[in-house]
């Protein structure tokens, strides 16, 4: 382990990352049965597949409230209220047999997990130094994609045992044994940084919101690009993999190879940004995903396919943490949190408007269309952030960089007067 990745883990290891991977597991148990668990409901298959994005709403209503919350009670306190209310949510869908107890937990859930993400930005953007921020980050990054990858075989051995609606009873533990690691983590701190929970000066959203409203309107909605490409990605690989006539297990392993090529690249990613600058990450990102995405529909079989898909994972790969740097780079010192709420709200608007656009397209033209229109949205974006992220960030470039280690060094070399 190199000693930058040791500083990182040292840092944020007990607080964040550790309770963050044990809670993802919960989170990736229950996502395969969701759908499986309305139908045992009662649940039409049109209201079963709907409740994958009841998530995705709560998710966005709570990006506000969440900053809030974190204003008053730190950002350690509103994780582990979030994982709390986690737990509950996902207790109430072992001891209750209604689509609707169902739609509200996940609900709640999407809305928790926006607090959880929303908390730990702002505490690795606090505690973590700058020069080390991208591969905190992309390394936080990393730790929920394995755990969401490891969540469905937990989820899975538990199942063949109790029975489906058990991987919830996963997601419970998982909940309150994260709860319990967070709870008994040692507080970290850098110098120069607020301590964890300390107070920002809190300003509130609407101001924020006025005083940086050029800025989420031109990087935010060229970083809202980003959510929206990687979630059509989920949606797009399996409807062309049915349009071709591949089968559900087919489609699961090409999922397997490109999340395996997926977590392989997120601390490699965080490295490049430190070293070289946000933009040599942020723009090829986006422009594989994007040509990727195009190519899709020019695949006709399972090599191909698993080809097309390995390159986008790849893309989606070498992003990781890009979203959580950009917010901490541009987010000032004086209310971060609400800062990040409005930024992350832009982000995730985009990520549920990522499988709308190709599905909808497909009802006027057809799919191959449709997902060609979302891979031009990538290279957009990919042209959004070539642009504004020099703009907004001091890091975006190897130059910008490179001024920063020398103010750095300089600094070091003073020698403090008697």
């Amino acid at each position: 382990m190199s000693s930058t990745l040791r500083t990182v883990v040292g840092q944020i290891g007990p607080s964040v990352m550790l309770p963050m991977l044990v809670y993802e597991v919960g989170h990736g148990a229950v996502m395969p049965v969701i759908a499986l668990v309305a139908l045992d409901a009662g649940a039409s298959t049109t209201v079963a597949g709907l409740m994958l994005a009841a998530i995705g709403i709560g998710t966005i209503l709570g990006d506000v409230p969440a900053a809030w919350l974190a204003n008053r009670v730190g950002e350690k306190g509103a994780m582990l209220v979030a994982m709390l209310a986690s737990a509950a949510a996902m207790l109430s869908v072992l001891i209750t047999d209604s689509v609707a107890a169902l739609a509200v937990a996940l609900l709640v859930l999407g809305a928790c997990g926006a607090t959880m993400h929303l908390a730990r930005q702002s505490y690795v953007a606090d505690v973590v130094a700058v020069h080390h921020r991208a591969r905190a980050m992309s390394t936080l990054g990393g730790v929920f994609r394995i755990g969401l990858f490891i969540g469905p075989f937990v989820g899975a051995a538990v199942i063949s045992v109790w029975g489906t609606r058990s991987a919830f009873a996963v997601a419970v533990v998982a909940s309150l044994v994260a709860a319990l690691i967070l709870f008994l983590a040692p507080v970290e701190k850098v110098p120069g940084s607020h301590p964890l929970g300390g107070a920002h000066g809190p300003v509130g959203v609407r101001e924020m919101f006025r005083r940086h409203r050029r800025l989420f309107l031109t990087l935010g909605v060229a970083v809202a690009s980003i959510g929206a490409i990687r979630a059509a990605r989920m949606a797009v690989i399996p409807l062309w993999a049915e349009h071709i006539g591949l089968d559900a297990a087919t489609t699961s392993l090409i999922f397997g190879i490109a999340n395996a090529v997926d977590m392989a690249l997120f601390y490699p990613s965080g490295h490049v940004m430190d070293r070289l600058g946000r933009l040599w990450i942020a723009v090829p990102c986006m422009v594989v995903l994007g040509l990727g995405t195009m190519a899709l529909p020019l695949t006709g079989s399972a090599v191909t396919l698993t080809a097309v898909a390995m390159v986008m994972a790849f893309g989606n790969g070498i992003g990781s943490g890009i979203v959580m740097t950009l917010g901490a780079d541009v987010s000032p010192e004086v209310d971060r949190r609400s800062f990040l709420a409005i930024f992350r709200l832009i982000n995730d608007v985009g990520t549920s408007l990522g499988p709308v656009v190709p599905t909808a397209i497909a009802t006027v033209a057809t799919l191959g269309v449709g997902i060609a229109v979302m891979g031009g949205v990538g290279l957009l974006g990919a042209a959004g952030l070539a642009r504004w992220v020099p703009r907004y960030s001091s890091y975006a470039t190897r130059a910008m960089v490179r001024e920063h280690h020398r103010r750095r060094a300089e600094q070091a070399a003073e020698v403090p007067q008697a």
